[in-house]
């Protein structure tokens, strides 16, 4: 019988996931757990205030797992893996660092915006940070996480596109130069490559306040919705759908193609108010989250088999991590005892 090929995605634990994770990825995750061997990573080593709040980043893993298994992955069929229970990733990550160039690193936008974002916060008040070491090195550990485990299929957000090109340049040094390891893993983008935050920035964000999260109570879910940013400053001015974030979320969320298709005609005329688009929206919105946030309050409730389905896929994540190191150092000839 054929091996089913893998894909290796994740997400870094910096709290509870909202609709931009879900839209941009897990939906595409749950789906393609049933094709390929899975490996949903929690990417723990790559936490940029790691250094100051230990505790909330732990608490974090714990976040992302109850909303993995809300939205209907399965670490029955698939493999949920904590990255700092397998140091092999480390290990790989300090190989390739001798084999990618700075300038490569440079290039890359996400990282750009990520340092500046860190060294000139938008709030004025917020305490500017020195880029820590470790931030250098995380661009480098995603292109390990996602060779370890030979993936050939990588579901991400468009941010993460330079990402995915960084890491087939790296397959394809490597493979060149030594032997043939790694696959060039392709990028595959979500139904929603990108869900704008509730405010109109162009992406939800915790940090920033925009976001609504899987596990929002109803209240919350329509507090956020009716707070949403317009760009109308009347009722009765004809308005864009496709600048407007609440058709954004519309389009994402709900289900009723003929409601949504009605509000936009009635919108582009200056027919329809935004308290009635968002009313109806902050509807939909909760019909879709309902049975996530029942299936999260029912795991919450059994943390044990939360911790479990860490443990037996990290233990799978390590495993399929030793057998990929072998095959490198055999490619770098580092087997020094095997010589003598």
């Amino acid at each position: 019988m054929t091996e089913r090929k893998r894909i290796l995605t994740g997400i870094r634990p910096t709290g509870a996931l909202h609709l931009g994770h879900y839209a941009g990825a897990l939906e595409n995750w749950v789906r393609l757990q049933k094709e390929y061997n899975c490996y949903f990573l929690i990417a723990d080593y790559q936490v940029s205030d790691y250094a100051d709040d230990i505790t909330r980043v732990r608490e974090a893993v714990w976040e992302v797992a109850l909303d993995w298994l809300a939205v209907g992955l399965d670490p029955e069929g698939s493999h949920f893996v904590i990255e700092s229970l397998v140091p092999e990733h480390a290990e790989l990550a300090t190989w390739l660092g001798w084999f990618l160039p700075v300038a490569m690193l440079e290039r890359n936008p996400t990282l750009k915006a990520e340092m500046e974002a860190m060294e000139n916060p938008d709030d004025p008040n917020a305490e500017r940070k020195s880029v820590p070491v470790a931030f250098y090195n995380y661009p480098v550990m995603q292109v390990a996480n996602i060779l370890m485990p030979r993936a050939h299929l990588v579901p991400v957000g468009d941010d993460q596109l330079p990402h995915i090109e960084l890491t087939r340049e790296t397959a394809r040094r490597f493979n060149h130069r030594f032997k043939e390891v790694f696959p060039e893993p392709e990028a595959l983008l979500g139904r929603v490559p990108r869900l704008v935050g509730t405010d109109g920035n162009a992406k939800m964000s915790k940090s920033k306040s925009n976001a609504i999260f899987l596990k929002d109570d109803a209240k919350t879910v329509t507090q956020s919705v009716m707070s949403m940013y317009t760009p109308r400053m009347n009722r009765t001015d004809p308005g864009d759908p496709e600048i407007t974030p609440a058709f954004m979320y519309h389009d994402a969320f709900n289900p009723n193609r003929d409601e949504v298709e009605d509000l936009k005609e009635r919108y582009r005329k200056g027919a329809v108010g935004d308290v009635e688009v968002k009313q109806k929206l902050a509807v939909a919105l909760n019909t879709f989250l309902e049975p996530i946030r029942d299936r999260r309050a029912q795991y919450a409730s059994n943390m044990r088999y939360v911790r479990e389905a860490l443990e037996h896929g990290s233990i799978r994540g390590r495993a399929i991590a030793r057998e990929t190191m072998e095959m490198v150092r055999d490619a770098l000839d580092l087997n020094y005892l095997g010589k003598y």
